[in-house]
């Protein structure tokens, strides 16, 4: 590779993407599986996205939110998928360096304001149990807007510092990846600059874009289970849990997969890809299942599609 792999960021052309260390005879199996998950993305996520905007009673925010999740989950599945589905099948497993600046970009964009737009469904969820007489006064339209557009503030915010961290280090080494996508931490075992300062600034980001959303989403469901337990029947205390499993199992799955990426060791990599893998494609596939499957109104507002579809032909 000669001098390009002892020149600066500047000098770099393309980087290499090894994706999963795995046999020739496994490619075609990850390639079908990797095509069969973004394909249930895709369905999901437009489909979801196309029953909120065209079924009025849909018209609430708890919908507005989960559309704009919608919208996100799709926009970062597809910032990774396809180049990661297409290497499978290349022998060069290239990306040029606008590519990997766009993939970092726009990754870390989606991903923060996810973790913005879960903490205000929190709060949405929190003034629908705890204070429903005044939810149409708290969760005005307004607001709501205010909301999400204040999550795609701080995923741009964030991911601007992010990227360019990232990509004023010197890449001094080998130009492998040991990804199936460009992220910040196996680009940093490329480099040859001093990461200190890189890693507290990049811990100190951390900390400032997930302790907030986790506290406010903690505090949240705390004051949701007081509330609900001081409901008498149980079939009270079953709608109100209910309306707020949905967005649990999202958090969950999110954070854990993002905790467990975060916390694994550099020298396991494999792990990390795994733990990537549940958070840049499982968790988009799997959103618009968990609301589906468990919120009466899509599945009323679903089977009114079905209806007619049925009718036309």
């Amino acid at each position: 590779m000669g001098d390009r792999e002892t020149s600066n960021h500047s000098g770099v052309t393309d980087f290499i993407l090894v994706g999963f260390r795995v046999g020739l005879e496994l490619h075609i199996l990850l390639f079908l599986l990797f095509l069969l998950v973004y394909a249930m993305i895709l369905l999901g996520n437009i489909g979801m996205m196309a029953i909120i905007m065209t079924d009025p009673r849909l018209n609430t925010p708890m919908y507005f939110f989960l559309g704009n999740l919608s919208f996100i989950d799709l926009f970062y599945s597809s910032v990774i998928a396809p180049k990661a589905i297409s290497n499978f099948w290349t022998k060069s497993k290239s990306i040029s360096f606008a590519g990997c600046v766009a993939q970092i970009f726009l990754f870390a964009l989606f991903i923060v304001a996810e973790g913005f737009l879960l903490a205000a469904m929190a709060y949405d969820r929190f003034i629908a149990i705890c204070n429903p007489l005044l939810y149409s006064v708290h969760m005005s339209t307004r607001l709501c807007a205010q909301l999400v557009a204040g999550s795609y503030l701080c995923g741009f915010i964030s991911s601007v510092l992010q990227t360019s961290m990232t990509f004023t280090l010197s890449f001094c080494a080998s130009r492998a990846i040991d990804h199936f996508y460009c992220d910040s931490r196996p680009l940093q075992r490329l480099s040859c600059s001093d990461l200190f300062v890189h890693k507290i600034v990049s811990f100190s980001l951390a900390g400032i874009i997930i302790l907030p959303t986790i506290i406010v989403i903690v505090v949240s469901y705390m004051c949701i289970v007081s509330t609900v337990l001081k409901i008498r029947s149980a079939e009270g205390r079953r709608k109100a849990f209910s309306t707020c499993s949905s967005h649990l199992g999202v958090v969950s799955v999110l954070y854990g997969a993002v905790f467990f990426m975060y916390l694994t060791p550099d020298r396991f990599p494999e792990l990390s890809k795994l733990a990537s893998l549940c958070y840049s494609l499982v968790t988009p596939m799997l959103n618009p299942l968990i609301y589906s499957l468990r919120n009466k109104d899509v599945k009323k507002a679903l089977g009114k599609v079905l209806e007619k579809k049925k009718s036309v032909l």
